[in-house]
């Protein structure tokens, strides 16, 4: 009788659904509870996003860390944290040095397994995560982002996952981020790793939205995989993870030996997260990402990404209508447009080289198909806007498509003279720690127990800054307090004053017209506004308005620094509101 063990992915639950993510008390409350359950083999604690998200609201993410692990640790169940590879914790690459002190940092913070994965299946951006985890005493588990295309076959995953493990993979997972691997080749996958090398550990890890999950689960059951990737409600299913009481259901009914569940414990972690959604954490997470939705198997993205496409498509919607109805031509709903933009995706993504619709590319494929629906709209040529994030990935910066580019996007790039790159990804991105360790003397910042804050810093330096700075938190409780009194206006409750929150001798920023608030062309990452903390000087443009008749620059009214930002990327502003706030020197 073939034995199926469980990893709660905690992290993924919650970073599927919303922004943040819950704070270290919060994880201190809820990992005893995790352990009685009683059912899981491995639980998800970190990676990914979750620690700048721990900086992005003034808390320190290694203490979270060390706070989450060590019970797990005590109770002998193992736990991960997902690694982008060459983009290490972020959403833009790593230098090499800053990397491979991450897992050092990671194993002494009490990380067992680190989910290495590289967004373009690139294995030049795995191997040597691999090489720097084992050297580190982590398991490395190198991953397959799945998708499916013509060129993305039960083959191609097949050969992958023997260049991984020739190359030191201790366990291989098949990462099904949009959830759109179909059933039969994920069997076929993982059937085939199982017979070559039967000793390599294989996880399955397949988001729920398109529906394919637990049809998935049961193939690369039967097919010999060791461990499932599960949620728990109240946030499995939707765009999350297929809940651990239906997995197990199923796979004890079809003869697997699988744990048993304590369900009272069950039912008090269920209490417990839902007492966090209330606390805080949902007044971040978009509705749309509870539900499930058959129309992500065409386009492919990835079910997470929900939120941040309709507030994108949000931000345009008003501006294409405008631009629609002065051309005599009939408007658009959202759902129009949402199908437009699918449709978009589908048709660019072959055209670009087939990448995983996976963070970066995803939403970098996203952004492009967004831009080509905006401009044909209004009649303008498609391609007539790429931005700089997605033209490295197009030229090989990040590392190899897997497919080919098209002959346009080709003679595109030849005519505004770029030059594709075809080297090692990491040789364009040189070491940095010593810089950082210089500034950390000078500043009088400790390192860290173990260089644990010489790495934060180092891996998402922004953030660090304005975490150290106070402007994290502060930043915070303003993003808080709106976000509580949206709701309260929804509910028709009375809305109390904001103004006292917010920082002190600054002055608004204010939109000298109507239309779409551009504070940079490129907007991948929806955690956070690039120019927070930015310093300007008098006259310098802050932002531009696309309005209906072009774009309008704003520029700043003093040397000083932006301190808030009220109005997000794209989004649709009128003629006085307030884009944000700088602090004069």
């Amino acid at each position: 009788m073939k034995e199926i063990k469980f990893s709660l992915v905690y992290r993924d639950m919650w970073q599927s659904s919303g922004k943040y993510v819950p704070r270290k008390d919060q994880l201190a409350k809820i990992a005893p509870v995790i352990i009685e359950m009683g059912c899981f083999a491995r639980v998800e604690t970190n990676g990914g996003a979750s620690e700048q998200v721990n900086l992005l609201y003034g808390e320190n993410p290694n203490d979270a860390v060390r706070t989450f692990t060590k019970p797990f640790n005590d109770a002998g169940i193992q736990t991960h944290m997902l690694d982008r590879g060459l983009n290490g914790l972020r959403m833009n690459p790593v230098p090499a040095d800053v990397r491979e002190l991450m897992y050092k940092v990671k194993k002494s913070q009490g990380v067992d397994i680190t989910r290495i994965f590289c967004g373009l299946n690139d294995v030049r951006n795995i191997i040597p995560s691999i090489h720097w985890a084992k050297a580190a005493g982590m398991i490395a588990q190198a991953t397959m982002c799945i998708t499916y295309s013509e060129i993305h076959t039960a083959e191609y995953y097949i050969n992958m996952a023997e260049e991984l493990i020739a190359n030191g993979a201790d366990e291989i997972c098949l990462k099904d981020m949009a959830g759109i691997g179909r059933p039969e080749m994920l069997g076929k996958i993982v059937k085939a790793i199982k017979t070559s090398h039967p000793d390599i550990i294989v996880q399955y890890h397949g988001h729920s939205g398109p529906g394919f999950s637990v049809a998935s689960m049961l193939e690369v059951a039967k097919a010999g995989v060791d461990y499932l990737d599960v949620a728990m409600e109240p946030l499995s299913w939707g765009m999350v993870h297929p809940d651990v009481i239906t997995v197990q259901a199923m796979l004890k009914d079809a003869g697997f030996k699988v744990p048993e569940i304590n369900m009272n414990a069950y039912m008090e972690a269920r209490r417990l997260t839902q007492s966090f959604i209330d606390d805080f954490l949902g007044y971040f997470i978009d509705e749309r990402n509870k539900f499930m939705t058959s129309l992500l198997v065409g386009c492919g993205l990835p079910g997470g990404m929900m939120g941040s496409l309709m507030a994108d498509l949000k931000g345009v919607h008003s501006a294409i209508n405008s631009s629609l109805k002065e051309n005599g031509k009939a408007e658009l709903s959202t759902d129009e447009l949402l199908v437009k933009l699918f449709e978009e995706v589908k048709y660019i993504w072959p055209r670009l080289g087939n990448p995983p619709l996976v963070t970066p590319f995803s939403q970098y494929i996203k952004n492009i198909a967004l831009m080509n629906v905006m401009f044909m709209l209004k009649g303008q040529p498609r391609w007539s806007m790429i931005d700089k994030n997605s033209w490295d990935m197009i030229l090989g910066k990040a590392g190899k498509l897997p497919g080919k580019l098209d002959p346009e996007i080709i003679a595109l790039a030849e005519k505004s003279k770029y030059e594709f790159f075809e080297g090692y990804p990491q040789d364009n991105y040189p070491n940095e720690l010593p810089r950082f360790i210089e500034e950390m003397k000078e500043k009088g910042w400790d390192r860290g127990r173990d260089d644990e804050e010489l790495f934060e810093f180092a891996m998402h330096e922004k953030q660090y800054r304005e975490y150290k700075s106070g402007d994290a938190k502060r930043r915070f409780e303003v993003e808080l307090h709106t976000a509580i009194c949206e709701k309260l206006k929804t509910n028709h409750i009375e809305i109390p004053d904001i103004r006292a929150l917010k920082y002190p001798n600054a002055e608004p920023i204010v939109s000298s017209c109507s239309g779409r608030v551009l504070w940079e062309l490129d907007f991948v990452d929806h955690s956070q506004e690039p120019v927070h903390g930015k310093e300007v000087k008098l006259s310098e443009p802050l932002c531009a308005i696309e309005t209906k008749y072009g774009i309008e620059s704003i520029g700043s009214f003093c040397n000083g620094r932006i301190v808030g930002v009220e109005k997000k990327q794209g989004e649709m502003v009128y003629k006085g509101q307030v884009l944000g706030y700088i602090q004069q020197n």
